[in-house]
């Protein structure tokens, strides 16, 4: 489905940028497009159809890491922005906190373990009978505003893991039994929901996002600190995806970044959902550098072996950043596994 509604509106949603951009196809330099990661149905639509532009106007190619558009688009805003810098980033699908040395040189000091932030606000604003249509975390943080942050005591998710490390599915399944406890009838919309109601989901939506946004600040604290030791230059934390226009979560994460005497740098919220201005930014930082690929050909086949990356990691692990958490799952294991998982361990990323 997410492959056919991409397919539909390909050619549309180009031309258009093209129309607004008062450009043709033909006056571009080069033609940038994401190559991973994600959904590789999804993105082959969109590799074909820059592919096609390019080898019709022989232009120079340049495949692009989704999450480093998200890290780079603030260079775009912010003319001061000099490598090195910290950058923390936060969607549905990913929590990565990335030491950028340089335009393609990337430390990972941490990861997302299970569930990220994003799809966590957007699973309990469902639960919550929120209006999805603006999205679930803007609609949370809008109902969090009238509830009392302190009012439901959820536990901070992996206290005991000294690592940069993300998890957000534990906390998730202590806001669904907070639920079920007050016998919260979800088939309700909050719109139909009666004061006494409306006020306790207001009051998880606060307890919750006082927790999760905790937790960001807790591994955001500690990955200055080892940001720190490797490149003591550091003077920015960038964060950036769609729960960087979550005003909570800006705020709370400025405290830490002033605390460190450290400069927060946020994109407009329009530049922090996904989009194509980051993209093509992206594309352009590597193309000034001459890192781009040859035109494909103009007559390439349609079954053409495509450069598709679903799973690409941003730059390397850093050692101190490898979880323990991930260790734990081996207890859940039937023993006759256990010598395989020990085995492969050292090499299993997430």
């Amino acid at each position: 489905m997410a492959e056919e509604a991409h397919a539909l509106v390909i050619d549309q949603v180009v031309q258009q940028a093209l129309d607004e951009a008062n450009v043709k196809e033909g006056d571009l330099s080069a033609v940038a497009v994401t190559i991973g990661p994600g959904l590789s149905l999804c993105l082959r639509v969109g590799v074909s159809k820059a592919r096609k532009i390019a080898g019709k106007f022989s232009l120079p190619f340049v495949g692009v890491h989704h999450m480093e558009a998200h890290a780079l688009v603030a260079r775009l805003m912010e003319k001061d922005l000099q490598f090195p810098f910290l950058t923390l980033l936060i969607s549905g699908g990913h929590n990565l906190l990335i030491l950028a040395h340089d335009l393609g040189h990337y430390v990972q000091l941490g990861t997302t373990i299970d569930d990220a932030i994003g799809e966590a606000y957007d699973k309990i604003a469902r639960w919550l009978g929120l209006d999805m249509r603006k999205g679930g975390g803007a609609a949370l943080e809008a109902l969090a505003h009238e509830g009392n942050a302190d009012s439901i005591k959820f536990s901070v998710p992996m206290k005991q893991h000294k690592d940069c490390n993300f998890s957000y599915a534990g906390l998730k399944t202590q806001v669904r039994l907070a639920i079920q406890s007050h016998n919260i009838n979800t088939a309700i919309p909050i719109s139909s929901a009666n004061p006494q109601e409306r006020s306790l989901r207001a009051d998880i939506a606060a307890s919750f996002q006082r927790v999760a946004v905790f937790h960001l600040e807790e591994r955001c604290e500690r990955a200055i600190e080892w940001a720190l030791e490797i490149e003591p230059s550091i003077k920015c934390l960038v964060v950036s995806g769609g729960v960087a226009s979550n005003k909570y979560v800006r705020a709370r994460l400025d405290h830490v970044v002033r605390k460190n005497g450290l400069k927060l740098v946020c994109p407009p919220p329009s530049l922090c959902t996904d989009n194509g201005v980051m993209v093509a930014w992206t594309g352009l930082e590597h193309y000034r550098l001459g890192r781009f690929d040859h035109p494909p050909p103009a007559d390439e086949p349609e079954d053409t072996l495509l450069d598709l990356r679903p799973r690409w990691p941003l730059g390397d692990e850093f050692v101190k950043g490898r979880s323990q958490a991930r260790s734990l799952k081996k207890a859940r294991v039937h023993p006759s596994l256990t010598s395989i998982i020990q085995g492969s361990s050292q090499h299993h990323s997430i």
